[in-house]
């Protein structure tokens, strides 16, 4: 009878504490937080293969949109992983690439985080409303909307906020 009493007891610790833990972090992950790894050359000399990112989900559905500069999770339709890029430009404005630099509304953009350039040329296109324009920081190696064009702001998983593996290079993506 003890043996009884001591393993619904088990049951009973292990149903009141372990399930409602398990339902929390699966709620999070759902609407909250998102563990991505990086999967490619795209993002280097920022992001290498296999580092692992935390994507917040919130800003961009309550407070605001992305914003130039932001690294984004991406959804894409027939991919199975998500690709992460930066946005370069945002709805409304005209882009163009040249020699991987970025030209936006006539204005070649400064960007501190690419320091290898190159690639795919891309055409003066105007960045449908609810689109942004991405691009990888590796620009020769990245496929990116130079590929695929401007991508739904409804696709985007949510903002790459920090890289928290490996450890030692645990950092904030603002800071790329």
């Amino acid at each position: 009878m003890r043996v009884v009493r001591f393993l619904l007891h088990g049951v009973r610790e292990v149903v009141v504490t372990v399930v409602p833990a398990v339902f929390m972090v699966l709620l999070l992950n759902v609407f909250v937080v998102q563990a991505t790894t990086i999967d490619g050359p795209s993002m280097q000399p920022n992001l290498y293969r296999g580092y692992r990112v935390m994507t917040e989900k919130i800003t961009y559905r309550f407070l605001h949109g992305p914003q130039r500069g932001d690294v984004v999770v991406i959804d894409m339709p027939g991919e199975e992983i998500p690709l992460i890029k930066r946005v370069v430009a945002l709805p409304g404005e005209t882009v163009e690439v040249r020699g991987g630099h970025v030209v936006v509304d006539g204005q070649q953009l400064e960007e501190p985080w690419v320091t290898n350039w190159g690639g795919r040329h891309y055409p003066a296109t105007a960045v449908p409303p609810l689109h942004v324009f991405v691009l990888g920081d590796n620009r020769p190696s990245s496929r990116d909307s130079r590929s695929f064009g401007p991508v739904a702001i409804e696709q985007l998983v949510g903002h790459a906020i920090f890289v928290y593996w490996p450890p030692d290079q645990f950092s904030l993506l603002s800071g790329r």
